[in-house]
Parts: structure tokens; sequence; C-alpha cells
């Protein structure tokens, strides 16, 4: 009897063991399936997470292009070719449709300027950042409105002499109306010039966003801009700001930039841009002399 007993007990025992090792065994695999299912789906999020951010770089890469090359078109158009609009404006005659058309400049170009100082970096920008390029925009602001209006004036009193009307350009008010127009104006705008894109260098070279040049729409922007900056420089009489800068910019560039250029899209556009302008100064002073304005040398209107 005993006997009988013992052998039932020790094999309920094996039976309920073995039952328990197999209920082991089938959560172990069960386990294993469920943590294969999600180590599967966290690599396909990986995966789709690397798919969605190189998508985003190369976007923020087209979008930067972009706007480089509309800053540098549209800069061009604003600053230079409005010159061939001083005909009378029909709304009211004694402005012209330069002075007309030149209300817009600050109004398209500092909300681009402001797109690219916010795609420059890779984080949000700091106070002193933001501070600095208000305080230029400003400058900025301040230099060509002071400009738009003298050089309005300045424009009809010489009309007026030219024709015969009346002549005031050896009084004290012409006198007043040309160094805000030639000098001042210019002096304030284009340190503004300089200075934001001395600001838009520093963003995105302390923090860069961490986006691949599209060199071709950067270097065509580059020598845009590169003529522009050169012609508004001599034009302004502005040299002694303007070609120190150029120079600056471009040494700096050269040597500790150079071989980050590829990886900072502004950086390069700014290179471009400013060693453009700086053969343009060179070859200029060189053929001439000096530095006379280009309506000096070629009349236009």
């Amino acid at each position: 009897m005993w006997l009988t007993t013992y052998y039932s007990e020790h094999t309920q025992g094996f039976v309920n063991y073995s039952i328990k090792t197999d209920n082991n065994s089938l959560r172990s695999e069960a386990n294993w399936q469920s943590h294969k299912s999600h180590t599967f789906a966290g690599c396909a999020e990986l995966e789709n997470y690397d798919v969605r951010a190189r998508t985003k770089e190369g976007n923020l890469m087209k979008r930067l292009s972009f706007l480089a090359l509309c800053f540098a078109v549209l800069s061009t158009v604003l600053f230079l070719l409005l010159i061939f609009l001083r005909i009378p404006f029909p709304l009211y005659p004694l402005m012209s449709y330069q002075d007309a058309f030149d209300i817009l400049t600050p109004l398209v170009l500092i909300p681009i300027y402001w797109l690219l100082f916010k795609y420059a970096g890779s984080d949000e920008s700091n106070r002193a950042e933001e501070i600095a390029f208000m305080v230029l925009a400003a400058t900025w602001v301040l230099g060509h409105g002071m400009h738009l209006s003298a050089n309005s004036v300045n424009n009809l009193a010489e009309t007026l002499a030219k024709n015969q009307v009346i002549d005031i350009t050896g009084t004290s008010i012409y006198e007043l109306t040309y160094f805000f127009d030639e000098h001042l104006s210019h002096y304030l705008w284009h340190f503004g010039v300089f200075g934001l894109a001395g600001v838009l260098i520093y963003r995105e070279w302390r923090r860069p966003a961490g986006i691949t040049t599209i060199w071709g729409p950067t270097v065509v922007a580059g020598l845009i801009y590169g003529v522009t900056l050169f012609s508004i420089v001599i034009e302004g009489q502005t040299v002694p700001l303007g070609l120190p800068f150029v120079i600056l910019y471009t040494l700096l560039t050269l040597i500790w930039g150079r071989k980050t250029l590829a990886q900072r899209p502004l950086l390069a556009f700014f290179f471009a841009s400013f060693l453009v302008a700086f053969i343009l100064f060179a070859g200029w002073g060189l053929y001439w002399g000096g530095f006379p304005q280009i309506l000096d040398v070629i009349q236009i209107g």
C-alpha cells in the first residue's frame, strides 16, 4: 500500500513539474516572439525616422538655397535696377517710379533676412543674436529710409535746375540734402547690410544646421550678390566701409572656414559673394586708379 501511495504521489509531482515546465517554455517562446516583434517594429520605426530626417534635410537644403538665390536676385532688382525707373509717378508726379517701388525694398528683404537667420542654425536663436539682428536691421531700414527720401528730393532739385525752373544746387538746403542722400544714409544702410551678413555667418558658424551646400544655386547667388555688393559700395561712396568688410570676411573664410563650406551653405554663399566683390574692387581700382562712382563713368538717365 505505502509503495502504491509513494508511486502515485511522485508520478503526480512529475506530471505537475512537466506541465509547469511546458508552460514556462510556452511563455518564454511567447516572450521571445513578442521581443522579436518589438525589435522589428523598433527597427522599422528607426528606419522611418531616418527617412523622415533625410527628407527634412533635403527640403531644408532646397529651401535655404532657394532663399539665398531669391535674396540675391531681389537685392539686385531693388538696389540696382530701380535706377532705370526715374520716370514721374502718375499718382504723385513729383515722385518717380523708382521712389514708389523703393518703398517695398525693406518690406521684401528684411523678412528674407529673418528667414535666413532662423534657418542658419540648428537650434533656436538666443537673445543676444536676436538683439544684434534687430539693431542691425533697424540701422539698415533707417539708412534706406533716409536715402529714399533724400535721394528723391535731390533728384527733383537737380531736375528743376536742369530744366531752368529753379536752381537751389548752390544753397545750404541742397548741401544738407546731398549729405543725407550720398553720405550718412549710405553708411548707415551699408553698415546694416554687412552687419546682418556677419550675424548670419556667426549664427551658422556657431550652431550649423547640419545641411549640405547645394553648389549650383549657391554659386549663382554668390555671383549675383557679389556684383550687387560691389555696385552699391562703389556708387554709394562707402568704399572705406565696404572694402575692409569684404577683405576681412574673405580672409577669415579662407583661413578658418574653407574646409566647412560644404556643410555651411550660408557661409558658402557669402564667401562667393565677397570673393566676387573683392575681385571687382581690385579690377576697378587698378583700372581707374581709384574708386570713382559708376554713374560718373557710365551716364544712365
